[in-house]
């Protein structure tokens, strides 16, 4: 089928933000004493509750609840090094430019979400947060949600994916998944402009 609309994750996808997402994870590895290399390694694509209750469930709900906020905290203001990855600026100028819808599905919520976002200079027209969905990747819920606002049925869209839990989310909502920054999706590219190239 054609595709109608892409949907985008936002870190590590369209937005570098690297340096920050590791020194807020460096934070709270040392305020809970907890191993930050547990953490990076499963942290991608995910919220800060949902990381913390895979490496930490001994935490209990409220502390991990804390932990999660304090993490975000950290986060919103932390913009300095935060840059668009190469390509993303073109790429959404290019999909403009066919004349398809779009859309970023990320596991921020939407005040760090537009943080980032307005760091870099990229205003989507659709956004789905955490804070529209109950369930994170790699339930398909975001992905589903972006897909019935936009009026596209799944087959019809493209997710572009940078984490597992990312192209898992895409995959069990039935759509296809470019992999990025060295993921395997169902396509895989090295450079985000090379997308355009599967939309013609």
């Amino acid at each position: 089928m054609k595709i109608g609309a892409v949907l985008f994750d936002m870190d590590g996808t369209l937005v570098d933000s690297h340096g920050a997402i590791i020194r807020s994870w460096t934070r709270i590895a040392e305020e809970y004493e907890l191993p930050l290399d547990d953490i990076l390694a499963v942290h991608a694509g995910r919220p800060a509750w949902s990381t913390l209750e895979s490496v930490a469930p001994w935490l209990g709900a409220e502390r991990i609840r804390q932990a999660g906020a304090r993490q975000l905290e950290w986060e919103y203001d932390d913009l300095d090094d935060v840059i668009a990855i190469d390509g993303a600026l073109e790429l959404i100028e290019g999909v403009d430019r066919r004349g398809l819808k779009w859309a970023v599905v990320t596991s921020a919520d939407e005040r760090l979400a537009r943080a980032r976002m307005g760091a870099v200079g990229i205003t989507p027209p659709l956004l789905i947060s955490t804070d529209d969905i109950s369930a994170p990747k790699p339930d398909p819920e975001g992905y589903l949600l972006a897909a019935s606002r936009l009026g596209v049925p799944p087959e019809g869209c493209l997710v572009v994916e940078d984490a597992p839990a990312g192209v898992a989310a895409g995959r069990a909502a039935g759509m296809r998944v470019v992999g990025v920054a060295g993921i395997t999706g169902d396509l895989t590219v090295t450079n985000l402009v090379e997308i355009l190239e599967l939309l013609d």
